[in-house]
C-alpha cells in the first residue's frame, strides 16, 4: 500500500491559503502511508514529465483535518518518492481545525490511530486502499 487512502475530492472545509502563505509553513516529513489523496486520477504524461517538478512550490501541501492527513497538491511527486522506494516525503503541513486554523511543524497526523476519523470519512472515500 502506498497511500492510507485512494479519495476523489476534499472532504474539509476551504481554507483559502494562497501561494505565498503556503510558502510560509516550513517542510516536514510526512508518510506516504499515513496520506489521503485527494484526487484519483494521475496524468502519466505529468508524471513523466521532467519538468513537472520544476514550476510550483518545491513541497506537495497536506491538510490535516480531523485527526487525518490529506494530500492536497503533488501527488506527483509522492507517486515518485513511491517508485524511488522512498516510504516518505517532505510537505507543507496546514493543520485545518474547526473554525480556526493553525500551522505547525510539530504535530502529526501519522501517530494517531484512524478510528474514528474512519466513520466520519468513510462514506466520502468510497475507495478501498488498494
Amino acid at each position: 500500500m502506498i497511500f492510507r487512502y485512494v479519495g476523489d475530492g476534499r472532504p474539509y472545509p476551504d481554507h483559502g491559503l494562497s501561494q505565498r502563505e503556503w510558502a510560509a509553513i516550513p517542510p516536514r516529513q510526512v508518510r506516504l502511508d499515513q496520506l489521503i489523496t485527494t484526487k484519483r486520477v494521475l496524468a502519466l504524461d505529468v508524471l513523466l514529465d521532467e519538468d513537472s517538478t520544476f514550476y510550483g512550490d518545491l513541497f506537495p501541501h497536506v491538510v490535516e483535518w480531523d485527526d487525518a492527513l490529506y494530500l492536497e497538491d503533488g501527488l506527483h511527486r509522492a507517486v515518485r518518492a513511491a517508485l524511488q522506494q522512498r516510504n516518505s516525503i517532505h510537505a507543507r503541513v496546514h493543520v485545518l481545525q474547526p473554525n480556526r486554523t493553525v500551522d505547525t511543524a510539530g504535530s502529526t497526523g501519522a501517530d494517531t490511530a484512524f478510528g474514528g476519523a474512519a466513520t466520519r470519512v468513510g462514506p466520502w472515500l468510497g475507495v478501498s486502499s488498494r
